[in-house]
Formats: structure tokens, sequence, C-alpha cells
């Protein structure tokens, strides 16, 4: 049943508070496909495909459960498994069943998946310096920092993993 809402109780949002979700959504449409686009030009991934890839290149063993794949990369797990799917075939990745109750799978970065994301992350860094990081100042970053994680734990997730801080193939 749909949550109906009266105009009079409604609370309508300032200008200034307009403006800036407006900007906010400019950057949630446009950022996430001018890094698919630009990494599709340079690469033969999506920037999904490398979110993945990355997130598995950060592990010790470079395997993760689906459900925490899916959770790493802010995905649902029927996306994740298409994604997957994909990357499997072309030998990027491979899955396998974990032992046990229930139906739980684990995903495991090949080699050649390694050296895909390793030859990807250049490009996709500097990517994400042009269109976001070096746009910022220090102080804007520790904010832009804050609201995220904010907004990822009101939506339900909890705070997204920041992940290495090193200059490894799989910063941003």
């Amino acid at each position: 049943m749909a949550r109906t809402t009266a105009a009079s109780e409604t609370r309508w949002l300032s200008r200034e508070e307009l403006a800036a979700w407006r900007a906010n959504s400019a950057i949630m449409i446009s950022l996430p496909a001018a890094l698919d686009a630009r990494m599709r030009r340079e690469t033969a991934l999506t920037f999904f495909e490398y979110m993945v890839l990355s997130v598995l290149s950060e592990e010790p063993d470079r395997t993760l459960q689906m459900s925490d794949l899916a959770a790493r990369t802010s995905a649902s797990l029927s996306r994740l498994s298409h994604v997957v799917g994909r990357l499997e075939k072309r030998g990027l990745l491979s899955r396998a069943r974990l032992p046990g109750s229930g139906r739980r799978t684990s995903s495991t970065l090949t080699e050649a998946g390694y050296e895909a994301v390793v030859a990807a992350a250049p490009g996709h860094v500097a990517a994400v310096r042009e269109y976001l990081i070096d746009l910022l100042e220090r102080h804007e970053l520790a904010t832009l920092q804050r609201i995220g994680t904010a907004v990822d734990a009101a939506i339900g997730r909890g705070p997204l993993d920041p992940g290495p801080t090193s200059s490894a193939p799989s910063d941003a």
C-alpha cells in the first residue's frame, strides 16, 4: 500500500535545499554515466565491472562472498549476479558454491581479472580526479565523505568501507 501525504503536510524544500538537491542529483546521474563512458572507451570494462574487479582485488585472497561483494559495490544480488556471470565467461573471475546450508557463493578474481583491473586503474583514477576529487578543496573531501556515509546509513546499508588508502590499483 502506497503511503500518501497531503500537500499541506509535505515539508517542501527551501530554495537552498532544492538547489543542493538538484546539484546532487546531477552528480548521481551524470558522474556514473561519465565514468562508464570513459571506462568503455579506454578499456573492455564497464564502470560497474571495474568496481567489482577492484573490490575483489583489495581482498588478500581476492575472494568475497557474493552478498559481501554486493554490499561493497552498492548493488543488488541480482545485478551483481548478471555482471559476475559476464565476467566469469570472460575469465576475469570465478564463482564457487560455499559449503553448508543456503545458496552461498563466492567470487574470486582470476589472474586475468587482476591484470585487467591493474591496467584499467590508472585511467579510472584519472577520471575520478578529473570529474570530482581535484575539483574539491581538502575540507570538502571530508564533507563529501561525511555526506556519503550519512546517506548510505539512511538508506539502510550502513557506512561504506572506504577501502585502502594506498596508491594500489584499486584506489577509487
